[in-house]
Order: structure tokens, then C-alpha cells, then sequence
């Protein structure tokens, strides 16, 4: 029976004809598989490459101030730093993908389903509580919480932090439906957090006044921000009108006033003089407890992302619809995001906020190379920000490249620089952090007036999304360190705060931005005016030949 297929087959069937039936749909098969995986491994690669070129200059950096006699860690501190990064570098571009997949198209898919149904009081209401859960399962928040645990209850902290994102969630789809100005609506809503910060200073309670603002800045987290700005552009582009590129912008940037209200609200009923203790994690003892570290990481990025995908399918039952191929891709994009930020959470929490608190330390006994190191780092750590990337791939694409990506990411490198080297400085000098953010509010929002709409909502977005998990993970660590050292008495008041400055200070440099923009564009007008208004006919049908032909 030697050389007898092992499968009987019809006598008519050529063996040949069979063996290469049989070799093409092996090599179809295979060459589709290829496709598949080479398709998503080159946008893995592509990630992986951004968040390497992100991530390398923060550990650069600190690896050299490891070289220098102002700093001295251990091996095991400098190695753990190094492995936490090229995590980093995995769970941001995991990360990435998974936005891209997943967070942005469910946002855009909600928002524009809902507003298509005519259903706006369902819309409404869903926006609110999807701002209060996705907020109370921020990760950025539970960090913020942690670390002030011993002045507010953190389930209090969260709860009320959630209920200020979700009322102003809502807010902001009204003003996106009925096409209210932006800037206004910034200015009352700022007017009146400044009136209540006054009275917070008047009755005593100064101490929660650097909380309030960094709770601000922290709930525009990871998993917030890719969400909630889809959903603003799902609901304009749905609504249409000629200024709906703009109208899709301001969602988190009134998103950031909701928690500084509710908790400068919430520290009026407060009694009592808040103390604070200095914490006291290591990479040795966040290494010791590695593995639970990892679950609680796990156990929060679940949550956070079990809230959204609950609602999303109750609605593509209901009003989306959305066919099967689209489902598939965001489930695949749900499981990018997941593991990319269990990933990157773990290594900031393990890595990253020990070294930022022993760095302030030490750093504090040379206060001059405490305020470089926090205009360079500043200037640095924002490429490492995960919400950042998103931002500014959708201001590039609303804007249809008027602003960049480069333009944006170097104005937004510049004001958290100089954000944290101003933070620095006040720790050194102490004084209330209402000195920076009272002229600064007023700056940005006087500059409003005078720069296109679009930048503006731009700005106050770029604010609350530089303010993340970096920020909170590893930046307010070193101040805190840094604080402990030089105002120890003092660290409520003046370490805190540093994340409400970094989500202030890109206000006024993309803003400023805008402004140069507007003015270049003035003097080009001026020019070409004089130069008709000075030429004679031969140089008018010249100056008209050169500008048709390019020249």
C-alpha cells in the first residue's frame, strides 16, 4: 500500500490537481495570517518606537544625575529604574494602540449615535455617569487619593472628585449642542472657583487649597482623556455647523473645573487643622510587595474599563448597532489598552515614585540644581504621558495640520518645564501657590480674547491632559521629597500643587502660540498691502504673476 493516499478520493480527480488544491489554500491560508499578524505588528512596532523616543530622554537624564555627586541611589535602585522604564516604554505603546482601537471609537461612536437618535436627555444623562465612573476608577485619582489619605477619606476624595467630572461632562455636551462659547463659559466657571478659593482663605481652610487644584489635574487621566475628547468630537461632527472642528474641543478642560469646585466645596463643610505625613515607600519595600502592587494595578484598570464597556454595550444594543467587524476591533483595542496600562502603572508605581521621592531629597540640599533639574525633567517627562499622543494626533487631525504635532508637543514641553521649575522655587521661598495661579489664570484667559477659538479650547485640553500619571506618579513625589527636606512643616501647602501648575502653564504657551500665529499672518497682510499701495502698474502685474506661479 506503499505511495496509497491516506484519504479515499474519487477516481476522476487527477492526484496532482488534489496536491495543489491542497498546497494553494495552505499558502492562502498562511499568506492571510502573515497580513494579519505583519499588520499589527507594524503598528506595534510604530508605537513602541514613539513611546521609546518618549520615554528615553526622562531615564537618560536621571540615570546621568545618578553619575553626579548630587545624587547617590543604590544599584538595585538605578537597575529597578531602568527595567521600570523599558516597561514604560511597553505600556505606553500597548497603550497607544489600544486608544486607537478602541477608546477613541467608542467615544466617537457614542457620542454621534446618541446625538443621531434625537435622544439628548439619554445623552445627557449618560455623559454624567459616565464622567462620575470612569472618574472614580481613574487611576491617576486613586494615586492622588493615596497620598493624601491622611487629610481627606480617599473614598470621599473620589466620590466627590467623580461627581464634579460628571456634572461638568454634562455641561460641556450642552455647550457643545447649543454652540456656546467657550471661552466665556471658562471665564464664569474660573471667576467663581477663584471666589471660592478667596473664601477657603478667609475662613482658614488654605490647607485644601493645592489639593482642590491637583485634583483637578489628575482626573484628565490615561483612560479619561481618549474618551471623553472622542465623545466631543462624535457629538459636533454629528451636529455639524461650520465651527464644529472647534466645537469638539473644551470637554476636558471643563472637565478640570468640575473636581477643583466640588472639593473647594467639599473642604468648606471640613473641621479641623489637616496634618500630613511624609510617606515612606522604597524600591525596596515596593519590590517586596510586587505582587500585590500588580493585582490592586490589575484590579483598577479592570474597574475602569468594565465601566465603559458596560455602558457601550447596553447602548450598541439600544442605538449603535455597530456591526461585527467594528465590535472585533474594539475588544482587541480593550485588551491593547488593559495590558498597557497595568503595565505602565505598575512600573510607575514601583520604579518611578521611589526614585522621584529620593531624588527631591537629596536634591533639596542644592537648591539651584533643584530648580534646573525641574525645568529639564518638566521639560521632558511630558513626552512620557500616555493622553498626550492622543491629544495631539486628533488636534492634527481636526485642525487638518494647521497645528502640529511638533508645534504642540514643543509649547507643551516648554510650559510643564517651566511649570515645575516655578513649583520648585516656591517650596524653596513659601508661598501659596494662588501667586502663580491667579495672574496665570488671568493670562490664558485674557488671552482668549484675543486668539482664534480654536487654540484656546486646545490649550485648556493640553492643561488637563500634560497633568497625568507621570505627573502625579513621579513629579509630585519629587516635590513632596524635595518639600520634606526644605519646608517640612509646610509640605500640605507647598509640595502639593505642583500638578495644578503643570496643568496651567500650557494655557498660556499654546495660547501664545495662537497669538504669534495671528500676528504673523497681520504683518504678512501689512506688508502685501504696502507693497501694492507702493508699486506702480508694471510691479502690480508682476507682483500678481509671482504669486500665481508660486515664486
Amino acid at each position: 500500500m506503499r505511495g496509497q493516499p491516506i484519504c479515499a478520493k474519487p477516481h476522476n480527480v487527477d492526484p496532482k490537481f488534489l496536491q495543489n488544491a491542497k498546497m494553494s489554500v495552505i499558502l492562502i491560508i498562511i499568506h492571510a495570517c502573515e497580513r494579519a499578524t505583519d499588520g499589527s505588528m507594524k503598528k506595534i512596532l510604530l508605537k513602541l518606537r514613539e513611546s521609546f523616543v518618549s520615554v528615553l530622554p526622562v531615564t537618560v537624564i536621571v540615570l546621568v544625575l545618578c553619575a553626579t555627586p548630587l545624587v547617590n541611589l543604590s544599584g538595585v535602585e538605578m537597575a529597578t529604574f531602568a527595567v521600570s522604564a523599558v516597561f514604560l516604554i511597553i505600556g505606553i505603546a500597548l497603550f497607544n494602540l489600544g486608544a486607537d482601537l478602541a477608546m477613541t471609537p467608542m467615544g466617537e461612536h457614542i457620542g454621534s449615535g446618541l446625538t443621531k437618535s434625537k435622544k439628548i436627555l439619554i445623552l445627557l444623562l449618560v455623559c454624567f455617569l459616565m464622567g462620575v465612573l470612569i472618574t472614580i476608577a481613574e487611576p491617576d485619582l486613586s494615586v492622588l487619593a493615596g497620598q493624601v489619605g491622611d487629610v481627606i477619606n480617599g473614598t470621599v476624595l473620589i466620590a466627590v472628585v467623580g461627581a464634579g467630572v460628571g456634572m461638568f461632562l454634562l455641561i460641556a455636551a450642552i455647550k457643545i449642542i447649543t454652540r456656546k462659547d467657550l471661552s466665556m463659559m471658562l471665564m464664569f466657571f474660573y471667576m467663581l472657583l477663584f471666589m471660592l478659593s478667596t473664601l477657603c482663605a478667609v475662613l482658614g481652610k488654605s490647607n485644601f487649597l493645592a489639593i482642590s487644584f491637583d485634583s483637578g489635574g489628575v482626573t484628565t487621566g490615561p483612560i479619561t482623556v481618549p474618551f471623553i475628547m472622542a465623545l466631543g468630537v462624535g457629538i459636533a461632527t454629528t451636529i455639524g455647523g461650520k465651527n464644529s472642528s472647534e466645537n469638539s474641543f473644551g470637554l476636558v478642560a471643563l472637565c478640570s473645573v468640575g473636581p477643583i469646585l466640588a472639593v473647594l466645596a467639599l473642604s468648606l463643610t471640613s473641621s479641623g487643622d489637616p496634618t500630613y505625613s511624609v510617606p515612606t515607600y522604597s524600591v525596596a519595600t515596593e519590590l517586596a510587595r510586587f505582587g500585590n502592587i500588580l493585582l490592586t494595578t490589575c484590579g483598577e484598570v479592570l474597574l475602569a474599563l468594565a465601566l465603559i464597556v458596560v455602558f457601550f454595550v447596553i447602548l450598541q444594543f439600544t442605538v449603535l448597532k455597530l456591526p461585527k467587524k467594528k465590535i472585533v476591533q474594539i475588544i482587541i483595542g480593550i485588551v491593547y489598552t488593559f495590558a498597557g496600562l497595568v503595565i505602565f502603572l505598575t512600573a510607575v508605581k514601583v520604579g518611578f515614585m521611589p526614585i522621584g521621592l529620593k531624588l527631591g531629597k537629596q536634591l533639596a540640599d542644592n537648591q539651584t540644581a533643584l530648580v534646573i533639574f525641574g525645568l529639564v525633567i518638566g521639560m521632558v517627562v511630558v513626552l512620557a504621558e500616555p493622553a498626550i499622543h492622543v491629544l495631539n494626533k486628533q488636534v492634527e487631525e481636526i485642525t487638518g495640520g494647521a497645528v502640529t504635532k511638533r508645534a504642540m508637543m514643543i509649547a507643551l514641553c516648554v510650559g510643564v518645564g517651566l511649570a515645575i521649575a516655578l513649583s520648585m522655587v516656591r517650596i524653596i521661598f513659601d508661598f501659596s501657590v494662588l501667586y502663580y495661579l491667579i495672574p496665570g489664570y488671568v493670562i490664558s484667559l485674557g488671552l482668549s480674547f484675543f486668539v482664534p477659538k480654536m487654540y484656546t479650547a486646545i490649550a485648556f485640553d493640553s492643561g488637563g491632559v500634560a497633568s497625568g500619571p507621570l505627573t502625579s506618579s513621579f513629579i509630585l513625589p519629587l516635590a513632596i521629597g524635595a518639600c520634606s527636606v526644605i519646608m517640612p512643616d509646610n509640605i500640605l501647602n507647598l509640595a502639593f500643587g505642583i500638578v495644578a501648575m503643570v496643568a496651567m502653564i500650557p494655557l498660556i504657551s499654546i495660547q501664545a502660540l495662537g497669538f504669534k500665529a495671528v500676528m504673523s499672518a497681520k504683518a504678512r497682510r501689512r506688508i502685501t498691502m504696502k507693497r501694492i499701495l507702493e508699486a506702480d502698474d508694471e510691479q502690480i502685474i508682476n507682483f500678481a504673476w509671482e504669486r500665481k506661479n508660486g515664486k
